[in-house]
């Protein structure tokens, strides 16, 4: 996969101590379970969180290192897709990097419109009639919304997948742009690259 080099020191470093600090805190729940007197739930919780804490930072990390040089709204992006994860709304975003989309989909709607958080939200409003397609996005621009992206004809993953999960591994397979996807089942955001789906939350079944 793009990307698989030596990691920047910093960030190889905090993922280092990060995960040493949970094994840690794995090692006294094992070496303290027999001893409590109480429910340990609280402390899965807590080691939940920490989980949660590691992953959302390798998540930005990769994003960020996959999208800078192409957007300079990748905030944007990420904050929205959190807006409609908690919302339940389901999303297909196809960010160009250096091959061209426009001809390896169908049906889109051109909106050349600048990219904005309420833009993009309006679009995958359930009801919207674009709400079901994917969007291009271009640098800072929509470029078109209401896409039909071609799904994966490779994908053979335990997990069952539903149609915008196998769109965006579909257009990543033939293209090398990276597409974020929210399921409208669970919230779920993952991204799409290389022909690989990549959860950006850890969590449950895609759909």
């Amino acid at each position: 996969m793009e990307g698989e080099r030596d990691l920047p020191i910093e960030f190889s470093n905090h993922m280092h101590h990060a995960l040493a600090h949970l094994q840690d805190k794995i090692g006294e729940l094992q070496r303290t379970m027999d001893e409590k007197n109480c429910c340990i739930l609280n402390d899965f919780e807590e080691v939940n969180k920490q989980f949660k804490s590691i992953h959302h930072s390798a998540a930005t990390f990769y994003l960020q290192l996959y999208l800078e040089p192409y957007t300079e709204d990748l905030e944007i992006l990420t904050a929205c897709a959190q807006v409609l994860s908690e919302k339940r709304h389901g999303a297909l975003i196809a960010i160009k990097r250096n091959d061209e989309l426009e001809t390896r989909v169908h049906s889109g709607i051109p909106l050349h419109a600048k990219l904005s958080p309420s833009l993009l939200e309006a679009i995958f409003y359930p009801g919207n009639p674009l709400h079901d397609g994917g969007v291009l996005i271009e640098e800072n621009a929509i470029v078109s919304a209401g896409n039909i992206f071609p799904s994966s004809l490779h994908y053979n993953g335990k997990e069952k997948l539903g149609t915008r999960h196998r769109a965006a591994i579909g257009l990543s397979e033939i293209t090398d742009a990276l597409v974020i996807v929210v399921s409208e089942e669970t919230g779920r955001i993952s991204f799409a690259l290389g022909g690989v789906l990549y959860p950006i939350q850890p969590g449950g079944i895609t759909s």
